[in-house]
C-alpha cells in the first residue's frame, strides 16, 4: 500500500450511479464516484454530479471541499447553502434535506460511518 496519495482522478475508473429514483426530486443526475479509501468505516476521493435535485439523510460525518461547479443544500428547516469551489463543508449526522446541483459539481471527501 502506498502510504502517500495524490487526490486524483488519474488512473482509477469511476463508479457511476445516481441518487435512489425514491429519492430524486428532479432532473436526472448522474453521480461519478473516485473512491481512494474504502476501510475501517473511513471512506475519501472524489465525487462528480450533473445537474439534479434529490433528498438527503445523512447517518455518516462527511467533510468535503468543491472544486468546480455550483450546488445548493437545502436543510430541512429550509437554510438553503450554497456551494462554490474553494467552500469546505462539514455535515454532521441527522442532517436532513436536499442536494441540488445547479452546474455540474466536483468534490473531493472524507467520510466516516
Amino acid at each position: 500500500m502506498t502510504l502517500i496519495q495524490r487526490v486524483s482522478r488519474d488512473g482509477t475508473a469511476p463508479e457511476i450511479g445516481g441518487p435512489d429514483p425514491e429519492r430524486l426530486i428532479s432532473g436526472n443526475p448522474v453521480h461519478s464516484t473516485w473512491n481512494l479509501e474504502d476501510r475501517d468505516g473511513l471512506h475519501c476521493g472524489l465525487w462528480q454530479s450533473t445537474p439534479g435535485k434529490w433528498r438527503v439523510k445523512y447517518s455518516e460525518w462527511e467533510y468535503f471541499r468543491i472544486l468546480s461547479g455550483y450546488s445548493l443544500l437545502t436543510g430541512a428547516d429550509g437554510t438553503v447553502t450554497q456551494l462554490h469551489p474553494g467552500d469546505s463543508m462539514i455535515i454532521r449526522p441527522g442532517f436532513e434535506g436536499t442536494w441540488e446541483v445547479v452546474q455540474t459539481t466536483l468534490k473531493d471527501y472524507v467520510i466516516r460511518l
